[in-house]
């Protein structure tokens, strides 16, 4: 089938293309990885036998890779030489076949609703070739991803099959990547570092394949250039550029040599320079072997040309599968020929996206110099219908099934589960990384650290030569109810680096390099030393410019109240950096909290006074500040007396008394100190379930509208 000289006539810039027919002419063929040096998936399974060639008299366009015939790369050395019609050769990788899949999105009820997000899509995605989806915003692309990749959320159901390597089976950790659309890296490591640990978490311990590892991710990405400079730059430095970052998103996924590799809008945010480089490393990386399959809302010219196959979805329908050139010749069938001056993305886009209605409405009277605004005079639901009919009764229709028929009916290798790092590696990995981050973090902790300095100058210096009298007692109460509030205050200061750790747990959770139990227990033992020393070195300059009992004993109670205080407050801020996400929103409730904390500790009014509903109970009882304000007031006062006149002496908690109630025992610091311990568990425990509800089982908990972590909640 000769495609119409409206086709044949349009020619990307930089590609020198042979007609359609004649690439057609070369016969149906695999894309087999030329030789040279072995590909760096060593662990990928070979097929026993390939599968080859038809003959040369086959003209059908959907079993071929015209790609990189029909649109020659820019890069020269890509250019491959011609392939004799029938080659022995076996193939690294991986093979994919989906077979009508469809996909329904629950809607806050138990039931499923009855739009679906992909509509009995039937695709294939060979090694050593690059496999797009592409369609407009909301299509189901993103969708058909990750049921693809077996990774739908709790809200998505599938029907339909997937075969790997002709199995139906899912794949197996560390047989694929999975690149998210939106890039979630740690600014303050540099590229090496970054895909180091990220190898650490995802290999088993043998340290020397990991550094050969991290090296081959550097060179398949080419990021030589920036693999020791810091991801989010510093003072001297800029952070990297966007176009790099998604490089290094990638990156990380290949530490682990998968067979295939899944990526969500690999374009995203780039300039059109940024997004041709990172398609002809991605097109080197299937030359490799690899199989490569990913999103796309657009391209240019150029990027379009090094595309292998094209699945074109609209409204959660394939209106098209097969070669991009045999694209070309669909829409001309179809009616659409693509003008000769256009790109075929936008051209594709025009003619089965809904939104360009609206726009020619608007336009119905602007014409340019060549007649009407739109290429397309049909009606976009027309065209659509129009498109999907046309493929379904296609030769192209027929030869998918076909192809998809031969592919499954034999099973290859089945790929197996790659080794893992222990949990308790994974637990050292974390609390190491973490130390380095808060080490070079100056916004959110060295700051932190400078601020609670300043504090305790500032109220130590306000309240110093206060003396010990009786007098005094009201003046040092306040003094530490002050010091105990604003340290807390001041801790939303962190609350960016928390929604931040959130977030790379999420990532690195989703993709199975951490789980929820190692990610707390990393968190925790990472804090442990950063938050003593916050305790202990504000601590101390307040304790000594206060001049509180001058014992050891008192002073280490003191400064472990403190820090257990800070322990609980941290695995707050987790909760809320968890719920909202966003630093503003987050800040705002923490301040609301600690008002409210503040207002119900005893200070501003004896606890016996307040109100007992909801200010007494339960507000006053889970406040940290009434019990941290507590302790402290009891260990300064609790046994000791304070001389009244000439003969008599009073207690120093019947002194107390008159402004702040506490108990006269000795061990009821003990107690306050102990409840502010299970509140830092506890804290931790009511953590751990929210992650594992709405991370692991991807539940939306009630009907709250909470920013997902996940980006793209909506079918794209």
């Amino acid at each position: 089938m000769e495609a119409p000289s409206s086709s044949d006539q349009y020619r990307s810039s930089s590609s020198s293309a042979g007609s359609p027919s004649a690439a057609a002419a070369a016969g149906r063929r695999y894309y087999f990885p030329r030789p040279g040096r072995p590909i760096s998936f060593e662990d990928s399974p070979d097929w026993g036998d390939d599968i080859t060639a038809a003959g040369p008299q086959s003209h059908t366009l959907t079993s071929a890779s015209l790609a990189s015939s029909a649109y020659p790369s820019p890069s020269p050395s890509l250019a491959e030489p011609p392939a004799p019609t029938f080659r022995e050769r076996k193939v690294a990788g991986a093979t994919l076949v989906w077979k009508e899949l469809t996909v329904s999105v629950r809607d806050g009820g138990r039931r499923y609703c009855s739009g679906r997000a992909v509509r009995g899509s039937s695709g294939y995605a060979l090694p050593g070739t690059l496999t797009v989806v592409m369609g407009p915003a909301r299509s189901g692309k993103s969708t058909l991803l990750r049921a693809i990749a077996g990774r739908l959320r709790g809200a998505e159901r599938m029907y339909g099959e997937v075969f790997v390597n002709g199995t139906k089976s899912p794949l197996p950790y560390g047989s694929y990547g999975y690149v998210d659309r939106d890039d979630v890296l740690i600014e303050s490591l540099t590229v090496r570092e970054m895909l180091y640990y990220s190898a650490l978490l995802q290999l088993p311990d043998v340290f020397s394949s990991k550094k050969a590892a991290v090296d081959d991710a550097v060179a398949a990405m080419s990021l030589g250039d920036y693999a020791d400079k810091l991801i989010g730059g510093h003072c001297f430095a800029k952070r990297l550029p966007t176009g790099e970052r998604r490089r290094v998103s990638i990156a990380r996924e290949l530490v682990m040599r998968p067979h295939v590799l899944f990526i969500d809008e690999p374009l995203y945010h780039l300039d059109s320079v940024s997004a041709l480089l990172l398609m002809v490393t991605l097109k080197k990386l299937a030359s490799t072997g690899c199989t490569v399959i990913f999103t796309m809302y657009q391209s240019s010219t150029e990027v379009f040309g090094l595309f292998d196959r094209i699945c074109l979805l609209s409204n959660g329908n394939t209106l098209f599968f097969g070669e991009t050139l045999a694209c070309l010749q669909h829409f001309s069938n179809a009616g659409f020929p693509c003008p000769i001056m256009q790109s075929p993305t936008d051209h594709f886009l025009r003619a089965i996206n809904t939104d360009f209605d609206r726009i020619i409405a608007m336009c119905k009277n602007l014409q340019d110099d060549q007649g009407d605004f739109s290429s397309v005079s049909m009606d976009t639901a027309v065209a659509i219908r129009t498109l999907e009919a046309t493929y379904k009764s296609s030769a192209e229709s027929a030869s998918v099934e076909s192809m998809i028929a031969k592919l499954t009916e034999k099973e290859g290798p089945y790929l197996k589960a790659k080794g893992r790092a222990s949990d308790a590696a994974r637990v050292g990995i974390l609390t190491w990384r973490s130390l380095i981050i808060m080490s070079r973090d100056w916004k959110c902790f060295w700051s932190r650290l400078v601020l609670y300095m300043l504090l305790a100058l500032s109220i130590g210096t306000m309240f110093i030569d206060i003396g010990h009298s009786l007098s005094s007692v009201v003046v040092r109460v306040s003094a530490i109810f002050v010091f105990v509030s604003f340290v807390i205050l001041l801790s939303v200061c962190g609350v960016s680096a928390h929604i931040d750790e959130i977030k790379i747990y999420s990532h690195e959770d989703a993709n199975l390099h951490s789980g929820t139990s190692v990610f707390l227990l990393g968190h925790f033992l990472s804090s442990i030393p950063f938050l003593f020393l916050l305790s202990i070195s504000s601590s101390l300059v307040f304790y000594f410019l206060i001049g509180l009992r001058n014992e050891f004993n008192f002073l280490m109670y003191f400064i472990i109240t403190i820090f257990t205080c800070l322990l609980a407050n941290e695995a707050l801020m987790m909760i809320l950096a968890y719920i909202w996400l966003e630093t503003y929103k987050c800040t705002l409730t923490l301040i609301c909290l600690y008002v409210i904390m503040m207002l119900v500790a005893g200070y501003f009014r004896i606890r016996e006074a307040i109100p007992s509903a909801v200010w007494n109970y339960p507000l006053s009882y889970i406040s940290l500040h009434t019990y941290a304000v507590q302790g402290l007031v009891e260990n300064e006062y609790v046994g000791t007396s304070f001389a009244v006149g000439a003969t008599r002496t009073i207690p120093g908690v019947q002194a107390v008394r008159g402004s702040y109630d506490i108990s006269s025992s000795t061990g009821a610091k003990w107690v306050n100190l102990v409840v502010l311990l299970l509140m830092a568990v506890g804290y931790r425990v009511v953590l751990y379930i929210l992650l594992r509800l709405d991370v692991r089982r991807h539940v939306r908990l009630g009907k709250v509208s909470w920013p997902s972590i996940h980006s793209g909640a909506a079918p794209k």
